[in-house]
C-alpha cells in the first residue's frame, strides 16, 4: 500500500455495475453488512475501499484474493463493463463463495453479449473465461429483484443474512479442508 501499514483483509467482495447499482443495491448492501456485523465484517466496494493513489487492477484483484464471500449483482449494464467480467471471472477462478443478485435482469439472461465476443480487446481465452464465470453464476440460487416494483429493503436484508451466514460457515470449516475439498 503506498505511505502506510498493509490493510485488513477483506470478507466480502461487492462486483457490480456501477452506472446501474453503486448507489442502491451496492451501497446499500455495504452499509447492512457493516451495521449487521457491528464493523467487523469488511467489505469491498470499489468508491468506498479505494483511496487516491491506489492502483485500479491491482487493489480490485486484492480484494477478490482476500475476501471469503463475493455478492455479483447482475443489471441491465453489467455487460458493458471490461471490469464487472474481468472481476467475475477471477472471483469464479480463486473459488470463492458467489451469492449472485439478479437486479432487473433473469439468471437465463447471463449469457455473453455477441458485441463482446466479437471485440478485438477480447482474447479467444477472455472470452471463455467470462462464458464460465456467467454459467457459474448462472447455476448458483441467488436473490432476485425487480428495480421498479421490487422490495429493495428486503433484497438488501435478505442478501446481507445470506453472506453473513456463508461468511460463518467458512469460519467453521478450517481452511485446509476448503482447500484439500476443491482438489
Amino acid at each position: 500500500m503506498p505511505g502506510g501499514a498493509a490493510r485488513a483483509a477483506y470478507d466480502v467482495f461487492i462486483n457490480h455495475r456501477g452506472v446501474d447499482t453503486k448507489h442502491n443495491v451496492a451501497r446499500l448492501l455495504y452499509d447492512r453488512l457493516l451495521q449487521l456485523s457491528g464493523g467487523r465484517v469488511r467489505s469491498f466496494l470499489d468508491n468506498k475501499s479505494m483511496r487516491p493513489g491506489d492502483r485500479l487492477g491491482a487493489s480490485i484483484d486484492e480484494g477478490i484474493r482476500q475476501c471469503k464471500v463475493a455478492v455479483a449483482i447482475f443489471s441491465k449494464h453489467y455487460f458493458d463493463s471490461d471490469y464487472c467480467l474481468h472481476e467475475l471471472a477471477s472471483i469464479v477462478e480463486a473459488r470463492k463463495v458467489i451469492v449472485p443478485i439478479f437486479y432487473g435482469i433473469k439468471p437465463s439472461e447471463l449469457v455473453l453479449p455477441q458485441a463482446v465476443v466479437d471485440c478485438d480487446a477480447y482474447t479467444p481465452r477472455d472470452i471463455e473465461r467470462f462464458r464460465l464465470a456467467l454459467r457459474e453464476a448462472k447455476y448458483t440460487v441467488g436473490l432476485a429483484c425487480d428495480p421498479v416494483t421490487g422490495d429493495l429493503a428486503e433484497l438488501v436484508n435478505t442478501a446481507a443474512d445470506a453472506v453473513m451466514e456463508r461468511i460463518q460457515a467458512t469460519k467453521r470449516v478450517p481452511r485446509s479442508l476448503m482447500i484439500a475439498s476443491r482438489l
